[in-house]
């Protein structure tokens, strides 16, 4: 069984409101990238990936005149990708939706939002956490809930938690002052959501439930500076680096790594090109994270990288398409279903 994650931006750009393809020469929301373009490389992006499911961030948006199911189920009919059934949990105010593509022939899933009291309330709710140590509780929200799958291949049962966590991003900055103010208290809420989500992870563990969490955590073991002021990351915090029991840890190869080799091994996931500075910036950000369960069942992880897998760069029509898709890679991984 193949599960994927791909971060796909601005993919609503992509559809009229009846969800209906833009097969057109205009710009998509991509720097320089036309709609049928972009549309293109994903049918060929989607169809090399041949997964079973596929966690859609930043999927089309979903709101009283949009759905983002009809969306993604007219693209997935268009190019025949088997994965062509879509579900979404709890939509949102940012046109970026989280959604599961999957194929209803080897899957079936269902939206199955948990509550876990005060430690992990329900994703569309708020969280009470003192963020700043003022001894005062902050109510944080998820400008995009993660959203809850409940999963059955065969008899084998799992669950799913897709995750768009915070960025980090200093945007509205005016100066070096304000950028590290922003940069501060985006990480804190970033933390604080990924706290939460931390308790719902335990919650599944403890009970013994077969758990994937994936998407895009906009962060990462040694990602930028402030991290030393924190301690550490948002994704060991999900992970549950600081557990002794191993049974609540979940495990991602390629967070490991770059745990254990703090001078970054140059793993990478999406690429963005910085203007201003003439250049590309690759940093890692998505990641599928496993249970004991299913690492028991021997999973093989793989970034689509357009560069870095030696399979995607040999195969210059996939490595176009992944490059003109999106300024993220779909990350997958295969285990015994």
């Amino acid at each position: 069984m193949r599960i994927a994650t791909y971060n796909v931006e601005w993919f609503t750009n992509l559809f009229n409101r009846r969800g209906e393809l833009l097969l057109d020469d205009q710009w998509s929301g991509r720097q320089d990238v036309t709609r049928a373009q972009q549309i293109e490389a994903l049918a060929k992006v989607f169809t090399a990936l041949d997964a079973d499911a596929v966690m859609v961030i930043e999927a089309p948006d979903d709101n009283s005149r949009r759905s983002s199911r009809v969306a993604l189920e007219n693209f997935a009919e268009a190019f025949g990708l088997r994965t062509r059934k879509a579900l979404i949990g709890f939509s949102n105010h940012t046109q970026q939706e989280i959604a599961l593509l999957y194929d209803p022939d080897t899957i079936m899933a269902s939206h199955d939002p948990q509550e876990n009291g005060e430690a992990a309330p329900r994703f569309d709710g708020e969280f009470e956490i003192d963020l700043d140590v003022d001894a005062n509780l902050d109510r944080i929200t998820f400008s995009k809930p993660p959203l809850e799958v409940a999963a059955k291949n065969g008899e084998f049962g799992f669950r799913l938690i897709g995750v768009h966590v915070k960025s980090k991003a200093p945007h509205g900055a005016r100066n070096r002052a304000e950028e590290m103010r922003i940069a501060i208290a985006n990480r804190r809420k970033q933390l604080a959501q990924c706290i939460w989500l931390r308790g719902r992870v335990r919650h599944h563990l403890s009970s013994g439930d077969p758990l994937i969490v994936l998407g895009d955590f906009n962060d990462g073991p040694g990602l930028d500076e402030y991290e030393k002021l924190f301690g550490r990351s948002g994704v060991e915090i999900v992970l549950g680096e600081e557990e002794n029991d191993p049974s609540l840890r979940l495990f991602d190869p390629h967070a490991q790594t770059v745990l254990n080799q703090r001078i970054a091994p140059g793993i990478s996931s999406s690429r963005f090109y910085i203007a201003k500075e003439k250049r590309y910036l690759s940093a890692l950000l998505d990641y599928v994270m496993v249970c004991p369960q299913i690492l028991a069942r021997r999973p093989n992880w793989r970034i689509w990288h357009p560069f870095d897998d030696p399979d995607c760069y040999n195969k210059t029509e996939l490595r176009e398409a992944l490059l003109l898709a999106s300024d993220h890679f779909p990350v997958s991984v295969d285990f015994e279903g």
